[in-house]
Formats: structure tokens, C-alpha cells, sequence
């Protein structure tokens, strides 16, 4: 009995302690249960509210920093801005984003310059076609001017001649050739024939400082330099007073080749747009046509593009006569001195008297890079004293003179200019070619070849 009571005594504790143990089982359960519930709600919630992080940045970035980011690949300076809510949204999502955000620029500045190569290539092809009829128009022209005594035909030429810098200057902006060969030809007749490209030629008063008056650029780099000068003159004459007139220097500068200093009287630059004239200036490597405004301001990229392949060198800062002064160097190796044979253009100014001080050369500042330095040019001794005859400025018509002359005193007047024309033509020799004919009877001329 004692056995059996003990026996159930004992299965009676080992249900109760089972029991007990199922009940703290179950509570530890019902507690797992809901600490998995509140986890998965929390988790829910912190997902739910990641997903509309999301969604905004995903908004943001298309509105906002995708088109920010395209600008800035055009304007450095222009901000781009970061995550909308930088500190709620995860570092996956933040990651994420920035790799969208680097994908699409790179996809678009590829794009870019795809384009912009493919606008380059047509603009060469068409400036080609109307250069060779521009070159063929003006060869007419002057056939016309020696049969015909019309003054309206060098009108027709100057027109003739403006159109075709603003071809050339945009051929040489898309990577192509000038377009002209030419033979080494004398600095100073560079200087004026790249005025007589200019539409405000009247202006532009040319000061000649050079020692060696047969001073000249070698052939292959000569219509570059041309084409340089004339754009550099376009904006002096363009962004100052037409009653202002432009003066423009050349002198050599020792052993370091040549120094043509134009100055204008204009309203000047500021900081920053003359830290992006000197950018273009110098030549950049990847410049883009988009890059140049609208309308087009291409007359420093122009030059920028000739300097880098050529190795001029061109420098701008504030004139002292107001405006803009731009320093254009050439240097020594692209420089000779022709020899006594060759008979220099009686349009070429008369040099400045040695005893009178000049104007002290001017050093490019310090983002212009370093200076070349060269072995001196050779300089030749003249047989004879020559003196160059100052050319005579026209004089201009009285504010009371008629408003228009009748045949016989145009015609007069006509065979007046071509017999001086002959007379000069004679006098100077065969050797040396105008360029371009001359506008309204004071336009200069330029050598070519």
C-alpha cells in the first residue's frame, strides 16, 4: 500500500512539475510571439518609411540633381546639390543614389562630346565649300577692279573679306586648316593685313617698333598669326566707342621672338571674365562649341585654338587706356628675317623714332606658363639708309559736302586712284601683292602668297 501511494505521490509531482513546465514553456512562447510581432512591425514601419525616402530622393534626383549635374559638366561652378533627407536615408540608399547620380553624368558628357564632335565635323565640311567660293568671289572681284572703275566693287571686296574671317575663324574653331598657304611674310604686313579684315579698320593706329624692319613670320605659321591679330582687333573695334581709336604695338622683345600689344578703350572685364578669357587663350584641350554662349562668342577660342597648335602665346589684362589689353607673343622660331631682295609694302608704317622713348614691353603674368627662351634672330645690315614713306591717311569729307558727286567728278576721282594705284604698284615692284583690294579708299592691304 505504502508502495503504491508512494507511486502515485510521485506520478501526481512529475504532472504538476510537467504542467508547470508546459505553462512557463508557453508564457516564454506567447513572449517570443510578441517580441517577433513588435520586431516585424517596427521593421515594417522603419520599411515603410525608407520606401518614401526613397521615392522623394528618387523625385529629387530626377528633378533637381540629374539636371544639376548635366550643367555642371558645362559650368564647373554651378552647385550640385546632395540628398534631399541625408539623415534619415540609409547608407545603401545613399550609395545607391550617387551611383545613378555618376552613371547619368558620365552617360551624358559622353553624349556630349559625341554630339558636339558630330556638329564639328559638319561645320567643317560646310565652311570648306563656302570658303573655296568666298576665295573664289573675291579672286573675281579683283579681276572686276582692274577692269572697271566702280567703287562700289571694293565695297563688294571689304564685304567679300569680313565674310571670309568669319569662316575661317569658325574653320579653325572645329579643328580645321586656315585654308590659305602663304609664304614667309614680314611681321609688320601681317599686322596689316589682319586689319583690313576688321570692320572698324579706320581705328586701329599701328605703332611699328621694330628694330629689324624685315622682320618675318615663317610660312606655315603666318596666316594663323593673321587670322589671330584680326580676331583680337575684331573685339578691340567691337566692345569699345567708335569714336575710340585702337591702338595697336609691335616691337621685338630680345632674344624671345616678337610682341604685338593691342589696347582698347572699352568698358572693360571683370575677375571673372577675364579668368575665362585667359582659360580660353590658352588653348584648353576640350573645349565644346556649347561652351561659347548664345550667340556664339568665339573670337578668344579662336585664338586659343591657333596658340596651342601653333605655340603662340596670348595673354589679357587691364589697359590703361580702360578697356582690354591683349598681348600677343610670337615666338623666335617662328620668326625670320627676309632677305634685302625682298621689297617690303610702302602700307607698312614708318618705324618710331629710336630717340623717343617706347613703350616699355609688357610681361605676360604668371598662367601665361613659362617663356621660351631663344637663340636671337640674325640681324642684317642695310646696304643703303632706306626710309619707309609713312602711308596718307585719307582725308575725310566735310560735314557740309554733298551728299553725292556726279559721274564726271566719280569718274575723276576713280581714274585718279587707280592711275595712283598703278604709279604705286610700279614704284614698289612686282614682289609685293595687296590683299583683299582696300574699302572706301583707305583700306590696308596684306601680303599673300
Amino acid at each position: 500500500m505504502l508502495i503504491a501511494f508512494i507511486g502515485v505521490l510521485l506520478v501526481a509531482v512529475v504532472g504538476g512539475i510537467s504542467s508547470g513546465l508546459r505553462h512557463v514553456r508557453d508564457a516564454q512562447l506567447v513572449r517570443m510571439a510578441r517580441t517577433t510581432v513588435q520586431t516585424a512591425e517596427v521593421r515594417a514601419k522603419n520599411a515603410e518609411e525608407q520606401l518614401g525616402i526613397a521615392i522623394e530622393e528618387l523625385r529629387f534626383l530626377a528633378a533637381d540633381r540629374i539636371p544639376a549635374a548635366v550643367l555642371a559638366l558645362t559650368h564647373e561652378h554651378a552647385p550640385v546639390p546632395g540628398l534631399l533627407h541625408p539623415q534619415k536615408a540609409n547608407a545603401t540608399l545613399a550609395k545607391a543614389m550617387r551611383d545613378v547620380l555618376a552613371a547619368t553624368s558620365t552617360a551624358a558628357a559622353g553624349e556630349r562630346d559625341r554630339v558636339d564632335a558630330a556638329a564639328r565635323a559638319a561645320m567643317r565640311g560646310a565652311t570648306a565649300k563656302v570658303q573655296s567660293l568666298l576665295y573664289q568671289t573675291q579672286s573675281v572681284l579683283q579681276d572686276l577692279q582692274h577692269e572697271l572703275d566702280d567703287p562700289r566693287l571694293l565695297e563688294l571686296d571689304f564685304r567679300n573679306e569680313l565674310a571670309l574671317r568669319r569662316i575661317q575663324a569658325t574653320a579653325v574653331l572645329c579643328e580645321a586648316w586656315p585654308g590659305l598657304a602663304r609664304s614667309d611674310s614680314p611681321l609688320a604686313e601681317i599686322v596689316i593685313g589682319a586689319q583690313s579684315r576688321v570692320a572698324g579698320y579706320a581705328r586701329i593706329k599701328m605703332a611699328n617698333h621694330l628694330r629689324e624692319q624685315r622682320l618675318a613670320v615663317v610660312a606655315r605659321a603666318a596666316e594663323p598669326l593673321a587670322i589671330a591679330v584680326a580676331e583680337l582687333l575684331a573685339n578691340a573695334t567691337s566692345y569699345s566707342h567708335p569714336d575710340t581709336a585702337v591702338p595697336v604695338t609691335i616691337q621685338q622683345s630680345g632674344g624671345r621672338g616678337a610682341l604685338i600689344v593691342v589696347d582698347d578703350g572699352g568698358i572693360g572685364m571683370d575677375e571673372e571674365t577675364l579668368a575665362r578669357a585667359r582659360r580660353l587663350l590658352a588653348g584648353p584641350e576640350a573645349l565644346l562649341l556649347t561652351e561659347l554662349g548664345n550667340p556664339p562668342q568665339a573670337g578668344f577660342a579662336v585664338v586659343g585654338r591657333l596658340v596651342r597648335q601653333y605655340g603662340f602665346s596670348c595673354h589679357v589684362e587691364a589697359s590703361p587706356y580702360g578697356g582690354v589689353r591683349a598681348m600677343l607673343r610670337v615666338p623666335a622660331e617662328l620668326l625670320t628675317v627676309l632677305d634685302e631682295e625682298h621689297t617690303l609694302s610702302v602700307l607698312v608704317p614708318a618705324p618710331a623714332d629710336t630717340a623717343a622713348p617706347a613703350r616699355p614691353e609688357e610681361e605676360p603674368a604668371a598662367d601665361d606658363g613659362p617663356v621660351v627662351e631663344a637663340t636671337p634672330l640674325p640681324s642684317r645690315r642695310r646696304r643703303s639708309p632706306r626710309t619707309a614713306a609713312r602711308p596718307v591717311a585719307p582725308v575725310p569729307p566735310a560735314a557740309d559736302a554733298p551728299a553725292a558727286r556726279t559721274p564726271e567728278q566719280a569718274g575723276a576721282l576713280w581714274g585718279a586712284l587707280q592711275d595712283g594705284t598703278r604709279s604705286g604698284r610700279s614704284a614698289v615692284g612686282s614682289g609685293t601683292t595687296a590683299a583683299g583690294g582696300t574699302a572706301a579708299g583707305d583700306k590696308q592691304g596684306e601680303h599673300r602668297s
